[in-house]
């Protein structure tokens, strides 16, 4: 009866590990969907911002909860660039400054 349950668990744990590895052959990605950027508000909740198209959506998530927090559909949000450099920076100086996540976050939320 060990062996039996032995043989048992081992085909759980190999059809466990078969799923994951198809799930990533399965193209997950979709171009048309975007995670930009998320904040922890929480021990368990987030804020996150995602691109659907040309249309951007501020979500707060937690534990069997989504909602839809604020729509962009007027100023889409660029990512950040990391690699920057100050003389790039100078000559953008004409180009107004992006808004960041947190200061993005905290308008929806009337702060």
């Amino acid at each position: 009866m060990v062996i039996a349950l032995v043989v048992v668990l081992g085909a759980v744990v190999a059809a466990g590990r078969f799923a994951r590895r198809m799930r990533r052959f399965s193209g997950g990605t979709n171009a048309a969907l975007e995670v930009v950027g998320q904040l922890s508000v929480g021990p368990r909740e987030r804020a996150v911002l995602i691109r659907v198209g040309e249309r951007q959506l501020l979500l707060g998530v937690a534990p069997g909860n989504v909602r839809t927090l604020h729509v962009f559909d007027d100023m889409p949000i660029a990512r950040e660039s990391t690699h920057q450099s100050d003389a790039a920076a100078a000559t953008d100086s004409a180009v107004p400054a992006r808004p960041t996540f947190k200061s993005l976050l905290l308008k929806s939320l009337g702060k």
